[in-house]
Formats: structure tokens, C-alpha cells, sequence
């Protein structure tokens, strides 16, 4: 349980060659945080084994001669295979974000995690397109906000999935169109209209069910599977409909695949952070709470309460 989190003292990390070390001032929880805390999912090799946190926000301490992107006092956040939850970390200076004007560093470490997996998942990997629809599962969890707000970008119809009502209602200022309680009605029933794409954190549990949602040539983008890993299934509709089952994750990933995914972000998506005359920024970090560092084990009760909508940070 959390009450195994500790925080103590390590050794300040060395800036490598093409890196730089950020002094971390916000960084957000995600549900990997939990698992890796059951000993569940390791920490991949070259991050911190025992630090968790994938993402972060801060500003540059220490830069490495011949970096050129950053200098120090730069106010920067990103994505990493762990280690976040932590006063610095050291970081390539090609997969470093630059935080966008008028973010708090709260605000900012609500956005990595949640924005690119999203972006990737449905611009990169869904090929998601003006006119087409989309289902998104979990529509109110950190990815699920994001991912709402950048389909609607996209110019796709959103619908979206949760077991509470309440989150379904709020989601609804951030992109959603269609909303389908499942603690009411199985969404297999409720879509309606076939979707072009399916983006699933539930896993083995909701299998069939998206394939049967899913209309000819569609693309189930599987994030997780919080629900479970197994499944029975039908594979029939696969390939009568010709349809794509894509997994994705990012943790894993190598500089070689990091670097292209931030560089195209940062110049498609960024900018949208930024407000727009009349009408706000386009897109939005959905900062649900903050935590001091100090009461991280209470951060990991509420996110495993599933009561949370959106994203939970912890500051130092």
C-alpha cells in the first residue's frame, strides 16, 4: 500500500553529455506510479529504479557544454522513463519541452504524460481525421481529458466512456460530445453509429465489445488495461471489417522514438496552450489536485480511489 513511500536522500545525478538537469518544482502522478509501487512494473533500464514519476515540470539547473536549446533558468517539462518524483532530474536536451506562457509549474506537470500519450495514440498511431468518430474509454482520467480535447482539435466527434456521471458532465466542457454512463448502459449498446476509431485503457474486459463498435477499416488504440489482461474473443470481426489493433506505450520508448514524438508536439500542439483573443487556449491541462510532495502517499489514495477527474500533482 502507500504506505511503503518513503522520501529520503540520494546522490544529486550527474548531467551527461547532451543533457540537462532540472530542478524538478512539479510532477504529476499517473497510474504507473501505483503499479510500480506493487512491484508491478519495473522501471525500464537507465531510470531510477526506485524513484518514480514519469513527467515533470521545473526549470534548467545545470546544462552540459554544447547543449544549445536550453540555458539555465529556462522553465521546461517532459517526459521520462521514471525518476520525476524527485528534486532533479537529468534529462536529453532534444526531449525537453518548453513550458508554455501563463502555465504554473503545477499546471504544466499535468501535461506531458496525458497529452502526448494522447496525441501519439490518436494523430500518430489512430490517424485520427476530421469527420471521423471516435470512443474514448475512461474519458475523465488524465489521457482521456487529453485526448477529448485533441480529437476535438482534430475535428472528430468524441464520445466518451465512464462509470460516473459526474465526470461525463465535466468532460463535456473539454471536447466530449456523447457521454455513456456505463454503470448504466454497456457502451456496445449506446454508440450508435459505428466509430472510426477506439481508444481503450480497460483492456481484456471491453475486447469484443470494441471490436463490435468499430466500423470497417477502424483502429483500436490500446493504451492498458486497467480491466484486465485476458480475454476470450470473437476474432472474426478483425478481419471481416479489416480492422487495426495498435498497442502503444510510452515508457519504454528510446530517444529514438522520444525525440521525433516531442519535436512534432511542440510544434503542433504547443502553441494551442497559449490563450486565443476572446476564447481561451484551445487546449487545456485538467488539473484536478495538488499534493506537496511530502503527502505523496495521500496523492496515491485518491488516485486510487478513482474519484479523481483529470489529472493530481505533487509539488515541492
Amino acid at each position: 500500500g502507500p504506505e511503503v513511500i518513503t522520501i529520503g536522500e540520494v546522490p544529486k545525478p550527474e548531467v551527461r553529455p547532451d543533457h540537462i538537469r532540472v530542478r524538478v518544482h512539479a510532477a504529476g502522478l499517473n497510474r504507473a506510479d501505483l503499479i510500480q509501487r506493487r512491484g508491478q512494473y519495473p522501471a525500464p533500464h537507465g531510470w531510477p529504479a526506485n524513484i518514480p514519476g514519469l513527467e515533470y515540470a521545473g526549470e534548467v539547473e545545470a546544462v552540459r557544454p554544447g547543449v544549445t536549446r536550453w540555458k539555465v533558468g529556462d522553465r521546461v517539462m517532459g517526459l521520462v522513463g521514471g525518476g520525476a518524483q524527485a528534486e532533479f532530474v537529468v534529462v536529453h536536451q532534444d526531449e525537453v519541452l518548453p513550458i508554455p506562457a501563463g502555465l504554473s509549474y503545477a499546471e504544466a506537470a499535468a501535461i506531458p504524460e496525458a497529452f502526448l500519450t494522447a496525441y501519439d495514440a490518436l494523430a500518430t498511431r489512430g490517424r485520427l481525421q476530421a469527420n471521423e468518430r471516435v470512443l474514448i474509454h475512461a474519458v475523465g482520467s488524465g489521457v482521456g481529458t487529453a485526448a477529448a480535447q485533441i480529437a476535438k482539435h482534430l475535428g472528430a466527434t468524441v464520445l466518451g466512456t465512464s462509470r460516473n456521471g459526474d465526470k461525463l458532465a465535466r468532460a463535456l466542457v473539454y471536447g466530449l460530445d456523447i457521454g455513456i454512463d456505463t454503470s448504466r448502459t454497456p457502451f456496445r449498446d449506446a454508440v450508435g453509429e459505428p466509430v472510426n476509431v477506439v481508444l481503450d485503457v480497460l483492456g481484456g474486459p471491453s475486447f469484443t465489445d470494441n471490436l463490435a463498435v468499430l466500423a470497417p477499416r477502424g483502429r483500436l488504440i490500446m493504451l492498458g488495461f486497467l480491466a484486465g489482461s485476458s480475454t476470450e474473443a470473437d476474432l472474426g470481426p478483425i478481419l471481416r471489417k479489416r480492422l487495426e489493433i495498435i498497442g502503444t506505450v510510452m515508457r519504454t520508448r528510446g530517444l529514438e522514438e522520444r525525440i521525433p514524438l516531442v519535436r512534432e508536439f511542440t510544434e503542433r500542439m504547443l502553441p494551442l496552450f497559449e490563450p486565443r483573443p476572446e476564447q481561451g487556449a484551445p487546449l487545456r491541462p485538467v488539473l484536478e489536485r495538488t499534493y506537496p510532495m511530502a503527502q505523496l502517499a495521500d496523492a496515491h489514495r485518491v488516485m486510487e480511489g478513482n474519484a479523481t477527474f483529470g489529472k493530481i500533482v505533487v509539488e515541492w
